[in-house]
């Protein structure tokens, strides 16, 4: 790991710059202490990333299960009890692992993937123009449509570009007209982004202009709602009720928080091995120990769940990460900034890494991801598209469930239409059976078969065919019974 660590040092910085706020975010729309999140990234990058063989993947407290922990907090009666299902959830994930059950990632489609992909690109651009403009009302690192404000993300756009505060305005559009133009003008290119990348130069510039614009204007200072506020690391630090290990809510709670980290896991971990630029191939039933070993510990020292995320994953694809070690380091300044600095990253408004999170936002939906997919034909567009509108306007599993479904039925039709080839040449016809041909073809199969016109000859090819289902079998039983009444000579290829 030692020799990538100078080449990861870029990308760790980055993926700390867009960790941090999505941390606290998170565990404050999720009723926890602040600290719980960064203690959650913290383990996330350090723990998680040490056991994994994902190259690319970052973990980390995740916004799918922000529900799950208010409700279970409330329900359980103590955030202590909480941290307990959180260190079983672990538990049950490694043992998930044992099972091989990390197989079921390897077969969702990969239109589903990439609508997965485009719809956290559009929610971070949707999510973070408010906090570009100082319109902090909702939590940032908040990727439902409804939001705790009573508004949803369309209503929130509306009300923050109705009601802009001046200062964080100027700081967010100036970030992110230097994101831009660093891109355009091949900034990557050049020595001085090894160890100061663009976003992280970002962070410095609009700080200062935050700062200066305070002195220059006082009504348009950068006030501490606008800013990170991060907690002292010591505040908040409690650990699990080992007393509740006898509370069936407990249990409840655990496998739930584990079954659907895992299938977020899965999933990011599917995103993460396409962005990879050298296409290797995460192991799934490891990664998925290596997340129950994460949330036990996290859950042991007072942190939120943990799963793999799509959007600090692909921060860390963005920057060129191609090892691990770039996860485990920005864990390890995650710890460093909240113990050393914390007064420091105080003074970083939101709207700076609001424009860092929008640039990383339109990367994943960018517009030629879109072309390519339409490009593919309506089999391929039409799930992506449905799989980014129902994530869109509910949330990420419940997109994703559906545009599965949509998915599965896309294939069973098309797999539907080629399992049975139907030719004819001069009065001949040959009906070849391919693949897995079960029941659904029955009544194409029966209509097609008694629309023979009389004296034709049948070639039936079964040499293709790897699976006869056994009413397809019967329809052709009950055919030759009667093929003789309309003079039709049936051959039977195998």
């Amino acid at each position: 790991m030692f020799q990538h660590i100078r080449q990861s040092i870029p990308s760790s910085v980055v993926v700390f710059l867009v960790a941090l706020p999505l941390c606290l975010g998170i565990a404050l729309g999720s009723g926890a202490p602040l600290i719980s999140g960064i203690i959650a990234g913290v383990v996330g990058g350090i723990v998680v990333g040490s056991i994994s063989q994902s190259h690319l993947s970052v973990s980390g407290p995740a916004a799918g299960l922000i529900a799950i922990v208010i409700v279970a907090i409330g329900d359980l009666g103590g955030f202590d009890t909480f941290l307990l299902a959180v260190f079983l959830a672990g538990l049950f994930q490694i043992v998930f692992g044992f099972l091989r059950l990390g197989i079921i990632g390897h077969y969702i489609p990969n239109t589903v993937i990439k609508g997965m992909m485009a719809a956290i690109g559009l929610i971070l651009i949707l999510k973070q123009i408010p906090h570009l403009v100082g319109y902090d009302v909702d939590f940032m690192g908040d990727e439902g449509f409804f939001q705790r404000s009573e508004e949803n993300t369309f209503s929130g756009l509306q009300h923050a570009l109705s009601a802009l505060t001046l200062g964080p305005t100027i700081v967010g559009f100036f970030s992110l007209a230097i994101l831009i133009a660093s891109q355009r003008l091949g900034y990557a290119k050049f020595a001085i982004s090894k160890f100061l990348p663009a976003p992280l130069l970002v962070v410095v510039l609009g700080s200062l202009l935050g700062w200066g614009l305070g002195m220059y204007r006082p009504e348009w200072a950068i006030l501490a709602e606008h800013s990170v506020q991060l907690p002292q690391w010591q505040d908040g630090l409690i650990g699990p009720n080992f007393s509740a290990f006898g509370n069936l809510d407990v249990w409840v709670v655990a496998i739930t928080i584990a079954v659907i980290a895992s299938i977020e896991t899965l999933l990011c971990i599917e995103a993460a091995d396409k962005m990879d630029p050298l296409k290797r191939v995460t192991p799934t039933n490891r990664e998925l120990i290596a997340q129950g070993v994460g949330n036990s510990v996290s859950g042991l020292i007072g942190g939120l769940p943990i799963t793999s995320v799509i959007v600090r994953t692909s921060a860390n694809a963005q920057m060129g990460a191609k090892h691990k070690s770039s996860a485990i380091m920005h864990g390890i300044i995650l710890a460093a900034a909240v113990i050393a600095i914390t007064p420091v990253l105080n003074r970083i408004p939101l709207a700076v890494l609001a424009a860092i999170l929008i640039m990383t936002g339109y990367k994943l939906v960018s517009p030629a991801l879109i072309r390519s997919i339409v490009a593919k034909g309506y089999q391929q567009y039409a799930p992506f598209i449905i799989t980014v509108v129902a994530i869109l306007l509910s949330d990420l599993l419940k997109g994703i469930a559906l545009g599965l479904v949509i998915s599965l039925i896309f294939i069973a039709v098309s797999d539907f239409k080629s399992n049975i080839l139907f030719e004819e040449k001069e009065g001949e016809f040959t009906f070849t059976l391919r693949r897995v041909v079960t029941y659904l073809s029955k009544g194409l199969l029966k209509s097609r078969l008694e629309a023979l016109p009389e004296g034709a000859i049948l070639n039936l090819d079964y040499r293709q065919c790897e699976f006869l289902d056994a009413d397809i079998e019967e329809v052709i039983e009950d055919f030759l019974k009667h093929s003789d009444y309309k003079k039709v000579t049936v051959k039977e290829i195998r």
